[in-house]
């Protein structure tokens, strides 16, 4: 499975007022992992930042003037994303303005959606605490995400740290492949777009040491306390015993 996790910088918050996309930060997962193939581009706009845009964002019109425009990105872009799953905080914002971009070429490119599937974090976390304040940094104290040093908003970094949020924010036994509950309470099936994966190694299959063991009897202890005294893992065969390993002689 090959997941995108996305953010974008603005000149402004409104998409409508003609504000432009200065910066776009992605980290490709492939199984959940970091691959280290990400996508970073600082973007020069036709326009003015918004009062209070620069504070926030720490660029500037100095700093993007010699940057590409979108549309010297957008078939790059284009590509890195094509058939991933797209990870966003609060989709609808940056969703907006990649589609503003992508309007100005006509029906040339299509809208964003029209090449990859979006999942939206910023629902997720509402649905998972109601109530609660889910902005990146309030989801980072409370899932334990480290984002001290993220002083500024950053395309790039702050799609570092919502990669660690939505591991964090998934690893519960609904979120890793067994599917999740409607609101009547029945199994709904999670459904994965494929990806070409025959450029992704093997995975070795190494059994799991005596220490491993204990650390996921201890996780699985954790998800039945939360799940009545029992959890889906429980259906699943014991885990083969740990491997001797033996070092040859020369």
């Amino acid at each position: 499975m090959r997941q995108i996790i996305l953010d974008t910088e603005t000149t402004g918050l409104e998409w409508k007022k003609g504000n432009r996309v200065v910066e776009i930060g992605c980290v490709e997962l492939v199984e959940r992992r970091p691959s280290g193939r990400n996508f970073h581009k600082y973007l020069k706009p036709d326009c003015e930042f918004e009062q209070g845009a620069q504070e926030v964002t720490g660029l500037t019109l100095e700093f993007l003037a010699d940057k590409p425009a979108f549309e010297e990105i957008v078939e790059e872009f284009l590509a890195y994303i094509e058939g991933a799953e797209v990870i966003i905080h609060n989709a609808s914002f940056d969703v907006g303005f990649l589609d503003s971009e992508l309007s100005r070429f006509g029906d040339r490119f299509g809208r964003f959606a029209d090449h990859c599937t979006v999942v939206d974090t910023l629902a997720m976390a509402r649905a998972r605490f109601p109530g609660q304040r889910n902005s990146l940094d309030a989801l980072c104290k409370r899932l334990g995400v480290d984002n001290t040093h993220r002083h500024l908003h950053g395309g790039l970094l702050d799609a570092q740290i919502l990669a660690d949020v939505y591991i964090a924010l998934t690893s519960g036994q609904e979120e890793i492949g067994f599917g999740s509950l409607d609101e009547d309470g029945g199994q709904v099936a999670v459904v994965r777009h494929a990806f070409d994966a025959s450029n992704v190694g093997l995975r070795a299959q190494v059994a799991p040491t005596a220490g491993e063991l204990e650390a996921h009897a201890k996780r699985l202890d954790k998800l039945r306390s939360k799940g009545g005294g029992s959890c889906l893992w429980d259906l699943i065969e014991t885990p083969p015993a740990p491997m001797e390993v033996t070092t040859a002689s020369a």
